[in-house]
């Protein structure tokens, strides 16, 4: 196998072009941003992934295997979006969503010298200064006095890391029963930040796919970066060819099955791969339908 991977290229343009022209939907894409690892021996693997948003899953688009341990920097950032936009324009953007890791002055700046709009999660400490009382604090003191719960957004321009945004945020309890808030920070549209985070969490419906619930990528055991950088563009077409079998069993063949708690049996991803297992393995097709017509945009 790894042998293999070693005696082709496959440029990560054609992939992600390809994945793009698949696509059912390719306006006001919500993107994603997030980093997935896991380690081998002395070998830390660490990628960037950017993705798009669709149908509980983060289909996955393009992303930068870091050579280091931890977070990616603002640089590594900034530069797969303006990859993105290079390829496929900026205007199918509807926002961009990432976690708490994802923060900071110049790669917020970025954002907001290019209007992208964004709703990012803040860490709870973080100083905002409110123009209005001109006056700094703890960004979780604009939430304090909230019922468990209940969502607010601030209604005035504040600045968070020397960058001017709108922020949001909401009280909960953790599991263990101390107080904990999400904050959330957006270039526009604070109102509605909470319901376009809530879609992060497909990112790691991609990932679950990639590693343990599905194509058990770390199994593989390879750690060189330029043939990881292959396997991984295989893999994302392979996940997307999965995904829109699926998708397309459960609307029109058989839908996946409900449980008592009105959670699927198992992800329109699993049903996908599960589907093409038994095709390409039995050679066997008992719902007849044409496999490869999924890797069509039709």
């Amino acid at each position: 196998m790894q042998r293999f991977m070693a005696d082709f290229d496959l440029p990560m343009m054609l992939i992600s072009k390809f994945i793009f022209y698949i696509l059912p939907c390719k306006n006001d894409l919500i993107l994603v941003l997030d980093r997935t690892n896991w380690k081998f021996g002395n070998s830390n693997i660490n990628i960037l992934m950017l993705g798009i948003c669709y149908k509980n899953i983060a289909i996955p688009i393009m992303f930068k295997i870091l050579d280091k341990r931890g977070s990616s920097d603002t640089l590594e950032r900034i530069g797969l979006v303006k990859q993105f936009i290079y390829w496929f324009g900026k205007d199918c953007i509807d926002c961009l969503l990432s976690d708490r890791e994802f923060i900071g002055e110049n790669w917020l700046g970025f954002l907001n010298d290019n209007r992208i709009r964004y709703h990012i999660r803040s860490r709870n400490n973080f100083k905002v200064f409110c123009f209005d009382k001109n006056e700094e604090k703890p960004v979780f003191w604009l939430f304090n006095r909230l019922k468990i719960g209940e969502f607010y957004h601030h209604p005035k321009i504040v600045k968070i890391n020397g960058v001017l945004c709108y922020v949001s945020g909401t009280k909960s309890l953790r599991r263990d029963g101390k107080l904990d808030f999400l904050i959330l920070i957006s270039f526009s549209k604070p109102e509605q930040s909470l319901e376009y985070y809530k879609k992060r969490w497909q990112v790691e419906s991609l990932f679950k796919a990639f590693k343990s619930s599905g194509f058990n990528i770390e199994n593989t055991h390879v750690t060189d970066q330029k043939r990881l950088k292959k396997l991984f563009l295989i893999v994302m077409i392979a996940l997307v060819w999965c995904y829109k079998i699926g998708d397309f069993i459960d609307e029109n063949i058989k839908p996946i099955k409900i449980k008592k708690h009105q959670r699927r049996a198992f992800s329109v991803f699993k049903y996908g791969l599960n589907s093409l297992n038994n095709i390409l393995i039995s050679n066997f097709n008992k719902m007849n339908i044409n496999i490869l017509q999924f890797l069509s945009c039709t």
